[in-house]
């Protein structure tokens, strides 16, 4: 940039039942001033005037540009790929496992698949993928492209980064004409037997991806299939090992079905607790069995508010994540616990959330 100096005057500067657990990792020139008189000292040479009444000199330096300083997020961002298959060009990858994981007397089925991709869909914990179900819809197009939570760690089920695993709950009701509909993608997925083709897209999604503090407390709020993220999460944090992750910090999970033998991936979690008691929890919420003790249904907001002190104190601390996966409504009962303790803090709950989202530390996928 340039500067005009005036002598006289100034110087101006210028988603199966629990599978094995695996491992894995010039300097400027200058201008001086004398009384009565002006010197300029460039290249060593020094020249002076004494009837000078004043002098004007443009001193040029190469400033750089300044750099757009980006946020750094506090999640596992780096290195993330999105997109590299999209419905038009998807990749076709093959079923390895297909099992149904609740209950026959479940008010529905759960599916937990594997389907191989060959180390072609390099996903990361938190991420989905899409799914292409085969032939065409009721204006002869192909379906369109549904997207699903992943339930593996980026490792994969099987350990070998090749490998994509689906939590996926059958679709089938009864509409107001009494016909039963069923699910395009979900009955796909299902019935999928292996061996069989399966078009996959993606991966897509930032929201969910897990936080990088190794020491956070990590608070996992889902419903149902909404599991499938944090088994993901889980499965990093106690089953594997890596050379750059140990986590070290409370992972907490809440889960909320409608009866006992809906309950998803049980047995995995027993492993967790028992392998890192002080730093795995789960709490379950089984809304057609149990109340508290007003004698209302336990949902998972109901689940928690036993614990809405703890909640709250957790909250306030700056390498606290909440993550949460399922239905919508469970927000605006997360929310109705909340406002009065933080009300209790002079706080607004509202204000505050939207300062959790901002720092990333409150994250929503729901449906």
């Amino acid at each position: 940039m340039a500067s005009a100096l005036n002598a006289a005057v100034s110087l101006t500067s210028p988603k199966s039942s629990a599978l094995p657990a695996t491992s894995c990792a010039i300097a400027p020139e200058r201008i001086r001033f004398g009384k009565g008189a002006f010197y300029y000292k460039s290249n060593n040479v020094v020249t002076s005037c004494r009837r000078v009444v004043s002098v004007r000199a443009e001193v040029t330096t190469d400033t750089p540009p300044v750099k757009k300083v980006e946020k750094e997020s506090k999640k596992n961002e780096e290195g993330v790929i999105t997109n590299k298959y999209r419905p038009k060009e998807p990749y076709t990858g093959k079923v390895l496992l297909n099992t149904k994981i609740t209950a026959d007397d479940a008010p529905g089925e759960t599916w937990h698949m594997v389907f191989s991709h060959q180390g072609e869909i390099p996903y990361r914990e938190g991420q989905s993928v899409g799914v292409i179900a085969d032939g065409i819809d009721k204006n002869g197009k192909p379906h369109k492209v549904r997207l699903y939570s992943i339930a593996s760690s980026a490792l994969g089920d099987l350990g070998n980064s090749e490998t994509v695993s689906l939590c996926v709950k059958r679709l089938v009701y009864t509409n107001d004409a009494g016909e039963v509909v069923k699910g395009v993608c979900s009955n796909f997925l299902c019935d999928l037997k292996p061996g069989s083709d399966v078009k996959l897209t993606g991966p897509v999604g930032k929201e969910m991806l897990m936080p990088k503090d190794p020491n956070a407390t990590v608070i996992m709020l889902a419903t149902g299939t909404g599991i499938a993220p944090f088994r993901s999460f889980l499965w990093k944090m106690f089953f594997e090992k890596h050379d750059d992750y140990k986590f070290n910090g409370l992972a907490w999970l809440f889960l909320g079905v409608p009866t006992t033998s809906s309950l998803l991936y049980t047995e995995e979690f027993d492993k967790m607790k028992a392998k890192a008691p002080e730093n795995f929890r789960v709490d379950y919420a089984i809304s057609r069995e149990e109340t508290n003790d007003k004698g209302e249904k336990m949902y998972i907001q109901t689940r928690m508010a036993q614990y809405a002190p703890e909640l709250w104190e957790l909250l306030k601390k700056d390498n606290t994540f909440v993550y949460m996966c399922g239905l919508k409504g469970m927000e605006k009962g997360i929310d109705d616990i909340m406002v009065s303790l933080a009300a209790n803090d002079g706080i607004d709950w509202f204000d505050y959330k939207k300062q959790l989202k901002k720092a990333e530390q409150w994250n929503v996928e729901v449906y």
